[in-house]
């Protein structure tokens, strides 16, 4: 799918495949590429909007990922219950999948040039886009 707008980002790219490279959830480009734009675009809102809320989310994500961690430790460290460990090890499964269901909407969404808004972080991002 071509980009429709015909925008280029400060990088060179089109606009569709910048947005992409913002929700990517491999070897940390997502990460990388959303400080990349924030840093390199001033005037191209699509493209920050998509960094900021990729950055939202991913931040999201390591936060509820760590405290699981934490939690389900420390319990399974002070009932000796190895099944509550388990059941915290699950809920952090659970949370990156659903991260990476995220991402995976979020590249496809924003290749297709479609606006969207994850629930929170979206309004976060627009706001900040600016």
């Amino acid at each position: 799918m071509q980009n429709m707008s015909g925008d280029k980002t400060a990088l060179g790219l089109d606009t569709n495949v910048g947005a992409l490279l913002c929700y990517l959830p491999v070897c940390l480009i997502s990460l990388v590429y959303s400080i990349i734009v924030l840093v390199t675009e001033k005037d191209n809102r699509t493209m920050r909007f998509h960094a900021f809320q990729s950055l939202l989310l991913t931040a999201i994500y390591i936060v509820i990922v760590v405290v699981l961690s934490l939690i389900g430790g420390v319990i399974a460290g002070v009932t000796g219950s190895a099944a509550l460990g388990s059941i915290f090890s699950l809920l952090t499964f659970a949370v990156v999948f659903a991260f990476l269901a995220a991402m995976i909407y979020g590249c496809i969404k924003g290749y297709q040039g479609q606006p969207f808004k994850f629930p929170v972080v979206g309004d976060m991002a627009e706001k900040w886009a600016g």
